[in-house]
């Protein structure tokens, strides 16, 4: 099937360019593709220990530029993050890839609460650490961010300026899109009341009330209802013991006041590439679009045709990591 992805303003059609893309990479998956990495723990935002991994570059002698990763809402290292990372040190990149803070592995209550401001300070606190690294040029590190974390970094490159390049994939760069686009209508104003309810409830001392992340019935009651999303998480879920099909009801509140493409303009003069799939639901495109216009120069846009999860596995996620490789050679090596 023919293919396309944008570069700049400009448009490509045909088959994949994988000479350009693959160059230097050995599935991740196959039994011989076995790299060094290390179990790792930091201090994330009020002191909870964020735990994760670091890759050392492959086949760099001395500082190597890095690379932090974070992932999309709910998920956990374990759901693909360590395919691109393997990907990235294959590249060589040193990276620090790890669980959101009240997430997987790592620390901070209330468990399954998702906080995009809180997350979005962890990743500052993840090239903190990445900068302590003997194995780190601290003067080259970059950031990459799928789904929800899509947007995060695009807020924090636009805030910190040790970031030399970012890359957004299938970025969510408004929460209240999100959430009100993937909410049927009529589920709105319940939707509403019930954090509403939530808000009282723990303002008088009550445990955070909870509801599942996704849900395998679009009708029913999820923070993300779609039949696709629910089917990604269960399968992945399978390598990933640590993820939970929760999120606390006061994540939807917080998700709602998130807004990090109101940031977009402010990420130049540090290198912005956004990934976007044109049939995704999860994060709709056209809004990613419109916020990638806002974007100043340098900035690269690659447009690929699958769903929001295709960028996971497969075609998709070789065309996904192979851009963000090329992105971070360009502006890092």
């Amino acid at each position: 099937m023919a293919r396309a992805y944008l570069h700049g303003a400009r448009a490509f059609y045909g088959g994949w360019p994988q000479a350009r893309i693959l160059e230097g990479y050995h599935d991740p998956t196959r039994p011989e593709m076995t790299m060094a990495r290390e179990d790792i723990e930091f201090r994330g935002e009020g002191g909870a220990l964020l735990r994760g991994w670091f890759y050392p570059a492959e086949g760099v002698q001395g500082p190597a530029p890095a690379i932090v990763l974070a992932h999309g809402l709910s998920a956990v290292k374990e759901m693909h993050l360590d395919s691109f990372a393997r990907y990235f040190a294959a590249a060589g990149f040193a990276v620090v890839a790890y669980d959101h803070q009240n997430f997987g592995a790592s620390e901070g209550t209330p468990r399954q609460e998702a906080d995009p401001v809180l997350q979005s300070r962890d990743i500052r606190n993840a090239i903190t650490y990445a900068m302590t690294r003997d194995e780190v040029d601290a003067d080259r590190i970059g950031i990459w961010g799928s789904s929800f974390a899509g947007g995060q970094v695009i807020m924090v490159a636009a805030t910190d300026r040790r970031v030399k390049a970012v890359v957004a994939q299938v970025p969510g760069v408004s929460g209240s899109a999100m959430l009100m686009r993937n909410l049927r209508p009529d589920f709105v104003s319940h939707a509403l009341a019930q954090l509403d309810a939530d808000r009282m409830h723990r303002f008088n001392g009550g445990e955070p009330n909870a509801m599942p992340a996704v849900a395998p019935n679009p009708f029913d009651q999820a923070v993300m209802p779609q039949t696709e999303t629910y089917e990604w998480f269960t399968e992945a879920a399978k390598s990933a013991p640590n993820w939970r099909n929760e999120l606390t009801v006061r994540s939807m509140e917080l998700v709602l006041g998130f807004e990090p493409g109101s940031y977009i303009s402010r990420v130049s003069p540090t290198p912005l590439m956004m990934v976007v799939a044109d049939n995704d639901t999860v994060a709709p495109f056209q809004i990613a679009l419109d916020a990638y216009h806002e974007a100043r120069e340098p900035k690269d846009l690659r447009l690929f045709h699958g769903g929001h999860f295709d960028v996971y596995e497969g075609e998709g996620f070789d065309f996904a990591a192979g851009a963000a490789r090329e992105h971070f050679l360009t502006h890092l090596k």
